[in-house]
């Protein structure tokens, strides 16, 4: 649960703070010598106080360096202008005329929490070190409030690192919860992914399996070949993935029985389609499957960055031999297409009978472009 403070509230308190201490220095202007100096020393402090206390519109807490330096400044001049009208022994005390010390204690403890402690120390320690000399007795510092001013100083410095230290720890926690969350994702995909599979093999390949027990191995010509084709459509479901969908499954198998050679091939290239258009360019593929008179059909998604999708290319051959889509080459921007090398038939090319390029998007570029 994350409990957020608002920000006008701290900083409410420590105005009403300031104001607190401005208002016994007024009560108590009949006590120094001449109220001038006090009176000028008051409006540094609410300057000081309101500085340091602006809201920053980037919300950055650390205080810039030019705030902290005036800060330190009336924390300096504080003790020396206000003190400076005031007599250490006089009889009952100054009472309220040491309000300066507080104050100067409050501003720091601003500064601190701001992320400048060391400012906010030179300040407390010039004050305790001018209090030492001017009252000239070590015990007065109680007296005068010194030790409170100090002892809140630490308290912010000490509150301040450990919700530094807890809001980097906050940090780490995070990053490992989305590291843990992102693991776990990839895990359950891959979980889902090898079930899928395992679930599409078994579809695809169980009747025949059962035919294989059945017989006991012995299969007649046209269903040694059908075993052949059950092959190939588990290995689309591997190289193929986007390429496939049910109509393009069942034409992939049609053309296979017809005799004809297909590969599949899906380089990631329509990862970033949506589904209407993958839809579109599935339907538009297994028309093209279907139409298709070649002897082998070579089907490959086209590198992102192009206005097409799918490369189809159909080759028609006089002795058509096995091979794999390994040895097609085929460039979809270009509109280049290089012939299957075979090493070991020479006699005969392959002729080009199909070249068809489905477009990444239904609406022309031109169109997107205007």
């Amino acid at each position: 649960m994350n409990v957020k403070l608002p920000r006008w509230l701290p900083v409410g308190l420590a105005a009403l703070f300031s104001l607190y201490h401005l208002l016994l220095a007024a009560v108590s202007l009949s006590i120094p010598s001449d109220p001038v100096p006090v009176i000028v020393c008051m409006v540094l402090y609410a300057v000081a106080t309101a500085v340091v206390l602006w809201p920053d519109k980037s919300k950055n807490l650390l205080l810039p360096v030019w705030m902290a330096c005036l800060a330190l400044a009336v924390a300096v001049i504080l003790p020396l202008a206000v003190a400076s009208q005031l007599d250490p022994h006089r009889a009952g005390g100054n009472g309220y005329a040491t309000w300066y010390v507080a104050a100067v204690g409050t501003l720091m403890v601003i500064v601190s929490t701001r992320r400048r402690q060391g400012f906010a120390w030179v300040g407390v320690g010039f004050l305790v070190l001018h209090s030492v000399i001017w009252s000239g007795n070590f015990a007065e510092l109680a007296n005068l409030g010194v030790v409170g001013s100090v002892s809140w100083v630490a308290i912010s410095h000490a509150l301040q690192a450990t919700l530094s230290r807890a809001s980097r720890d906050t940090r780490e926690f995070i990053r490992a919860e989305q590291e843990a969350a992102d693991w776990q994702a990839a895990q359950e995909a891959h979980v889902n992914e090898r079930q899928f599979r395992l679930l599409q093999t078994g579809r695809t390949a169980r009747p025949m399996l059962q035919r294989i027990v059945a017989t006991g191995g012995d299969l007649s010509p046209e269903e040694r070949q059908e075993c052949l084709n059950l092959e190939g459509a588990i290995r689309d479901e591997i190289r193929g993935r986007r390429l496939l969908s049910d109509d393009v499954r069942r034409e992939v198998m049609a053309a296979r029985r017809r005799g004809t050679v297909v590969s599949l091939l899906d380089e990631g290239g329509i990862d970033d389609i949506d589904d209407a258009e993958l839809e579109r360019v599935h339907r538009e593929l297994a028309d093209a499957i279907r139409d298709a008179s070649a002897d082998r059909l070579i089907i490959r998604t086209v590198s992102v960055g192009s206005e097409y999708a799918v490369t189809v290319v159909g080759l028609s051959s006089e002795d058509l031999q096995s091979s794999t889509l390994g040895s097609s080459h085929a460039n979809a921007d270009s509109g280049e297409f290089d012939e299957f090398d075979d090493d070991d038939d020479d006699d005969g090319e392959d002729e080009v009978s199909l070249w068809l390029q489905i477009p990444r998007s239904s609406v022309p570029r031109e169109s997107v472009d205007a």
